[in-house]
């Protein structure tokens, strides 16, 4: 149990390490604010507090529950814009002997952020690492991951944003063998003082165990600019409309959560 937490520990002293090497934030008007509050790009520091709650799973009859805190970050390295982004799960996830919950596999990817020819299309692609810091019990977490990944996030549109993160990552290290790949297309439509419609189910391939899935979700969200400080929640019911392979899959789940930009 130590060793897991002192893994855990390592993971975030090294992502806050890497994240003080220098930050670049700019200042927006309420109309851009809402614009970019879903832009995983946004060169702005965010907290990000996200569950999934998971009443329906494939010939499995109990529930799953996903928290995820992920935190975000610009800095700068040999004179160019990258974004540090670290995220960790707690989980509760049904086994034979009955539901376990604990930490899951922590993840962190640093995006080089691309120069396009429109400010308002954001482009970003860098290295991925997941980590073994599964706790009491959670399946899943026991080998170290290299991979990639890669964001883009269209905002030139001030009804409809859209755009789509893709990461791929297998084990280099650790017990057991991990290959697994994630496509999240994401389109957001302005309705007007805030709020706003939204699709971002996480079309995920695990290619070792010849399993995947594809959520298909349709929620609503509100952005609020208040000082310095961008607060954006949400609520996006998903539906698994194709599926194969393991049991245990979310057949519906419930997404919501609360996303905190600061600017400076």
């Amino acid at each position: 149990m130590m060793h897991r937490v002192r893994r855990v520990v390592f993971v975030v002293a090294a992502f806050f390490a890497i994240s003080i090497c220098g930050s670049a934030h700019a200042q927006m008007t309420d109309k851009e604010a809402k614009k970019q509050a879903n832009n995983p790009l946004a060169s702005f520091t965010t907290l990000n507090f996200h569950n999934y709650y998971i009443p329906e799973l494939d010939q499995v009859d109990d529930t799953a529950n996903t928290f995820w805190i992920r935190y975000a970050t610009p800095f700068r390295l040999f004179k160019g814009h990258w974004l540090l982004r670290a995220s960790l799960p707690i989980q509760r996830v049904p086994t034979i002997e009955g539901a376990e919950t604990g930490l899951g596999p922590a993840n962190a990817f640093a995006a080089y952020l691309f120069k396009t020819k429109d400010p308002s299309v954001t482009f970003g692609a860098g290295p991925l690492a997941a980590f073994p810091t599964s706790t009491g019990g959670v399946p899943g977490g026991d080998t170290w991951d290299l991979g990639a990944a890669m964001v883009l996030f269209d905002a030139r549109s001030d009804l409809f944003q859209w755009g789509g993160l893709v990461t791929y990552q297998t084990d280099v290290a650790g017990d057991g063998e991990s290959s697994l790949a994630a496509v999240q297309p994401f389109g957001m439509i302005q309705m007007g003082k805030g709020w706003y419609l939204r699709s971002t189910g996480v079309w995920v391939f695990n290619l070792e165990a010849d399993s995947w899935m594809v959520p298909v979700g349709m929620g609503v969200g509100k952005v609020v600019k208040t000082g310095k400080k961008v607060i954006n929640t949400f609520a996006e019911p998903q539906f698994t409309i194709l599926s194969s392979g393991d049991a245990g899959q979310p057949q519906f789940q419930l997404f919501f959560g609360v996303n905190i930009q600061s600017m400076k």
